[in-house]
């Protein structure tokens, strides 16, 4: 059995890869709101990498932030995209049973704890992915009546000069 060090940085290696696919796929998502979901599971990604980050050090390792970058904008269309949003549905759910009884065989219960959270937490992530195929808009809650349906799509750039 591996020890926590060794398990924190396989996991980090793990999660970070799934960031690094998420950046990929909110290129090419142009909903809003499946883009709005994917840029909340990529600041919550982020978050997650830095808590691994900080355990992996507390335990005198060190962090590899060794992923491949993200690529320029891959191609769109509504299959392509739903086809990338399919495969993160997938990945979520295998990263869930590839980690879930993994974490449980941790002896430190924070660490364990922390993992927990992780793993809940990408659940979440797999719920948003399957709403947005579906087509639902209300995947992060509901818009108010208000402000009307959503004309348009999120460019494909962040910046325009």
């Amino acid at each position: 059995m591996p020890g926590s060090l060794d398990l924190l940085q396989e996991f980090h290696r793990d999660k970070l890869a799934s960031l690094v696919r998420h950046l990929s796929t909110a290129r090419i998502v142009a909903q809003y709101d499946a883009n709005n979901a994917y840029q909340y599971v990529i600041a919550r990604e982020d978050v997650q990498l830095g808590w691994l980050g900080e355990a992996i050090v507390a335990l005198g390792g060190a962090v590899h932030d060794e992923a491949a970058a993200a690529s320029a904008r891959p191609p769109s269309g509504a299959e392509v995209t739903a086809t990338a949003v399919a495969h993160d549905v997938r990945a979520a759910q295998e990263f869930v049973d590839l980690w879930r009884p993994r974490i449980e065989t941790m002896d430190d219960a924070r660490f364990r704890g922390m993992l927990r959270i992780i793993i809940g937490e990408t659940l979440e992530h797999k719920r948003f992915f399957e709403q947005a195929l579906a087509g639902r808009t209300d995947l992060l809650g509901l818009r108010s009546d208000a402000v009307g349906a959503r004309v348009g799509t999120v460019l494909p750039t962040r910046w325009i000069e």
